[in-house]
């Protein structure tokens, strides 16, 4: 009994010097973000001797004309929300399908998809930017600085391991449910979205926020597709714009970083219940 007890205090020791350590990133943001730059510059560790200088540079970022932060979170809203969506809705159908059809084929496209979870994204970027502007010219349609490119490229990124999380769940649903259903005059959409897709919900909600934590924080793939200067930009293509070649403006970066960093902070501390439940009922079935 006491060496479970010492056991279970090294445990929880270990816990909060993790959380520390994962912290610590945050907490200097927070910390300097009330700051002006030159105080972050030459004491980033001290303390902030005018916390009021916070709510300074969050209105500065809101009337900031080279970030545009409203217009930036709406796009951000727009790209997110419809991107998980789809990802969602498609990767599930994609799984039910793989799963329900008995074939040689089903398999060896199920190995496909998965094949994309381990290929690395500085691959294939180069050629994917290079597909779309062929795509442009061939079919006359703008690519770059539109939100169908973006979104219809996370969805590709994100369908492997949405369609293998599926996957793994839907092989533990009965079929006795869908031929009942199918007896019952469900058409294949009624049985999708009535029967299946209600209890995918935890691994559906589960899904929803890791891909939206991962769009709504991402560089890379907007400033490839979308570009730096056109007229729709994301919020963290909006916060790289405030540093210049030559200027950095420390205190609106870590101030517009923290503005961009809270609704997925929100949403994830709303939602945690749900992500942990779809990972068990996941690893159960």
């Amino acid at each position: 009994m006491k060496k479970l007890h010492l056991n279970a205090i090294l445990m929880e020791i270990l816990t909060a010097l993790l959380l520390l350590v994962f912290f610590i990133p945050f907490g200097l943001i927070l910390l300097n973000a009330a700051k002006d730059s030159s105080a972050i510059i030459n004491d980033p560790l001290g303390l902030p001797s005018n916390v009021w200088l916070f709510f300074t540079n969050v209105k500065t970022i809101f009337t900031n004309s080279y970030m545009n932060y409203f217009s930036s979170f709406i796009n951000s809203i727009v790209i997110t929300s419809l991107s998980i969506a789809c990802i969602g809705v498609f990767s599930g159908m994609a799984a039910w399908v793989l799963v329900r059809t008995k074939t040689k084929y089903s398999f060896w496209i199920f190995m496909i998809f998965i094949s994309g979870m381990v290929i690395p994204f500085q691959v294939v970027m180069l050629p994917l930017v290079q597909l779309l502007n062929t795509i442009s010219h061939l079919f006359h349609i703008q690519v770059s600085d539109s939100y169908i490119a973006v979104i219809l490229v996370y969805i590709g990124f994100g369908a492997p391991l949405s369609i293998f999380m599926f996957h793994g769940f839907i092989k533990s649903i009965p079929i006795d449910i869908e031929e009942a259903a199918i007896l019952d005059g469900c058409t294949k959409s009624q049985l999708f979205f009535k029967i299946i897709l209600p209890i995918l919900k935890p691994i559906f909600v589960t899904l929803l926020v890791l891909n939206g934590m991962w769009i709504w924080n991402d560089y890379l793939l907007p400033v490839l597709v979308i570009g730096m200067n056109g007229k729709i930009r994301t919020l963290p293509l909006a916060v790289a714009n405030l540093a210049g070649s030559y200027v950095r403006q420390w205190d609106l970066i870590l101030t517009a970083v923290v503005l961009a960093a809270l609704p997925v902070i929100v949403l994830f501390l709303f939602a945690q219940k749900h992500i942990i439940k779809g990972m068990t009922s996941g690893a159960i079935k």
